[in-house]
């Protein structure tokens, strides 16, 4: 049966910023947008939820570290597929690149990839609930 909250393909379903000066980034959005911030645990560090006035979560707001050394510095969307595999396929088919491989995180899996210009976004495909078995099923 299809959730009904699941992410729609092809939507943007998550939008986030990777840079060194996190804590100062974070406290800029709050004072220029209005947005709220909530820590979360990345093991030795906080990255940060965005959240609008009503706390609706918008964004993140992430340190260079750990798994996003190296990420630009931009805001970076994370496009809805339904095959992560398949899409990175197409991507470099269609003169794209892997900027990271794929990692599991969030709760899906995801990659960064760079389009022919050279403008950098992230591809997500949503992991389902665990089977009977307790292995995860991809969407």
């Amino acid at each position: 049966m299809a959730d009904a909250n699941a992410p729609v393909i092809g939507s943007i379903g998550w939008m986030d910023l990777t840079v060194e000066n996190a804590d100062q980034v974070r406290d800029f959005y709050s004072q220029v947008a209005g947005w709220q911030s909530q820590g979360l645990d990345m093991g030795g560090y906080e990255d940060y939820v965005m959240m609008d006035p009503s706390g609706k979560a918008v964004g993140g707001v992430c340190h260079a570290r750990g798994g996003n050394v190296g990420l630009p510095k931009v805001w970076m969307i994370y496009i809805v597929v339904e095959d992560l595999d398949a899409s990175l396929a197409r991507c470099r088919e269609f003169g794209g690149e892997a900027v990271t491989e794929p990692k599991i995180a969030g709760g899906g899996r995801y990659c960064v990839v760079r389009d022919p210009a050279g403008v950098a976004v992230a591809l997500y495909q949503t992991i389902q609930p665990p089977s009977a078995d307790g292995k995860p099923e991809y969407e």
